[in-house]
Order: C-alpha cells, then structure tokens, then sequence
C-alpha cells in the first residue's frame, strides 16, 4: 500500500503534467470543436442584438479552429448585468466573449455606482465594431407628442418630454438625463425596459413620447420610421461636431450647450460615444489566445463577406482595434476631475430628478 506522502507525490506530478500539456495546447486546438458563447447585455431585437449576432456568424471563420459562437441574452440594468459577468464570473480561458453598452466603460471610469464591478481597462478588449463615424445618436419623438420640437422641450414650464430607456449605464439613458439637467430639458426618463423592441412598442402604445437611439439600428430595426408617413421625427443628435448629411435641419446637442462647462461634459460623453459597440473577453484570458481573438476580430471587420452581410443590415462599419478602444478609455480617465466629478452627479442624482 502505497504511503500517504507518495500518493500526494504522485498527485503532484500529475497535476504538473496536466497543466504543462494545458499550455503546450496550440490556439487552434484549443477552438478546434469548439463552441464560443458571446454573451449580449440586451435582449433580443435592438440595435445590438443584431451587430452581435452579425459578429456571431462571421468571427468564428477567423479564429484558429474555427469554432462556432452562439449568442447568448443576458439583459439587466442597461447591460451591466452581463458587463458584470464577463468581468467577474465568465471563464477566463477564451471560450466568452461579450458585447454591452457603449457607456460602460466610461460609468467604470467616473465611479459611483456601487453594482460597477469592473475596472474597464482591464478588459481584454477585442475591438468596437462601429466608432459612430458614419452614425448619429438620434432622439425621436411620436408626432402626436405635446412636445414636438427640441424648442418645445426647452420652454420653461413647458411639456414634459417623457423617453423610455433600459437602465443605467445605457447612453439612452444616460446622455438624455445629462442633457435633461444642462441644456437643460423638460424631461422624464422611464427607465427599465427589457431591450430595445420593447421601448419601440412601447412608443408605438403611447406609453411614451419616443427614446434615442443610433441612427443606424433605427435603419436596421425599424426603417420605415424614416419614411414621410412616419409616427415618429428626430428632434435631437448626439455624438456628433457637425449635423449628419440625413438631418440637416436637426440641431447637434453641442450646438445648444450653454457654455463650456456643459460643451465639456458633451465632449467626454461623446468620447465615450465613440465605443458604439465595444466587444471584449474577461480579463487574464491566455495571451496566445486574446491576440488570436483580437486579430480575428479586425481581420472580420474587413472581411468583404461580412460588411457585405452588415450592409444588407443597414449596420455601420467603422471598426476600432483593442489599442485604440483602450486610449478612448484612458482619454475618459484622464478628463479633468471636476468634469469626471459632475458627470458622475449627473448620473447617480437622476433618480432624484425624476430620471
């Protein structure tokens, strides 16, 4: 009968042996038969819903072995259920990547929020998929509204213009109720819609007034909304210095700031604008790995056959690599403390505003 300090000797040896092959594993073994879940933060329907599910079926074709990637929906709290997730829970091994708001990164940098559970640039950040060079973030309004201009909006004592959104950390939520309290607006957020279908039945019941979304997946969500006969119109562009070449008769929100406290609140929000749709792994992942992801995701994004497929979608193509989504991170970190200092006011007092 072997001794109890062989027994242990032996173990050890194993388990050594077993994490040397682990790291001996190629990346193309690793993926080969695989399956890749990338977890999404919203529900099925809206805007990226679709870009995750464009990435879902083109990614695969460009990452060593070949593997297949399925979606996975994990809505909550405006994405930062799953931000949450992929930081903390998620396997670190590659076989998760993830999709959430664009504005998660910048709520990670200005603090505050005691659910934050992650610290951005410690992503393995694959890329964004659109910067928003082509886009615009756009708030439309029923034409039945009481409010039917972004004038009416601004009259004190005026209507109140009632947007619906999925929570915070959503730039829906988020940059409308930073406008609300420096252009400033007469508006109410109702927040907590599921995902982006449900805000837009909620528009065509008249339980709101309308919400903000980018330009592009209202093209791919819902284009007859910008026919003539539409129910609804855009009275208000985000994320943008000059108006898109489409609305030239609707005002940029940098265009009605006050004074430059506010054009420097609008600056870093639209900063944070420019991660349109961000893409990452868990951090620690194995470097071999996160480079292979990484480069399969650019390589994807020139991919004739997959901006063929986003083209058919209506969808932007202006992709960001994982160095350049981590300078716009590091540019929102190194903003000035008093801006970092008010857009986090901003943010977590909405509730008291009636946000």
């Amino acid at each position: 009968m072997a001794k109890p300090w062989m027994r242990i000797a032996v173990a050890s040896v194993a388990l050594c042996l077993l994490a040397t092959l682990a790291c001996a594993q190629s990346v193309e073994d690793f993926y080969r038969g695989r399956t890749v879940q990338l977890v999404l933060g919203y529900g099925p329907g809206g805007g990226y819903d679709v870009y995750a599910r464009l990435v879902a079926r083109h990614i695969g074709r460009f990452i060593p072995g070949n593997p297949n990637v399925v979606v996975q929906n994990m809505p909550g709290a405006g994405t930062l259920v799953a931000t949450n997730y992929l930081f903390n829970t998620a396997p670190r091994d590659g076989s998760v990547i993830g999709a959430f708001a664009r504005d998660m990164a910048l709520m990670g940098v200005i603090g505050g929020n005691a659910n934050t559970r992650f610290d951005p640039l410690k992503f393995t950040w694959l890329g964004t998929a659109a910067s928003g060079t082509n886009d615009a973030y756009l708030m439309l309004v029923r034409k039945d509204a009481a409010v039917k201009s972004i004038a009416d909006a601004r009259k004190a004592g005026g209507p109140t213009l009632v947007l619906g959104g999925t929570g915070e950390g959503a730039g829906g939520n988020d940059w409308a109720n930073m406008l609300r309290d420096t252009i400033p607006l007469n508006l109410k957020m109702i927040a907590g819609y599921p995902d982006s279908a449900a805000m837009f039945m909620a528009i065509e019941r008249k339980e709101i007034d309308g919400r903000s979304l980018d330009y592009s997946s209202l093209k791919s969500s819902r284009p007859d909304w910008l026919k003539p006969d539409s129910p609804v119109h855009v009275i208000l562009q985000f994320g943008r210095r000059t108006r898109h070449p489409d609305f030239p008769d609707v005002p940029t929100a940098l265009e009605l700031a006050p004074n430059d406290k506010v054009r420097a609140l609008i600056d870093m929000a639209e900063l944070s604008n420019t991660l349109s749709r961000p893409f990452a792994a868990p951090p620690g992942i194995p470097e071999d790995r996160a480079r292979a992801l990484q480069t399969a995701f650019m390589a994807m994004c020139a991919d004739a056959d997959y901006r063929a497929d986003a083209e058919k979608l209506r969808v932007d193509v202006s992709p960001l690599d994982a160095a350049a989504v981590r300078d716009v991170i590091e540019k929102l970190a190194n903003k000035p403390k008093d801006v970092r200092d008010q857009m986090r006011q901003i943010r977590y007092e909405s509730d008291k505003k009636g946000g």
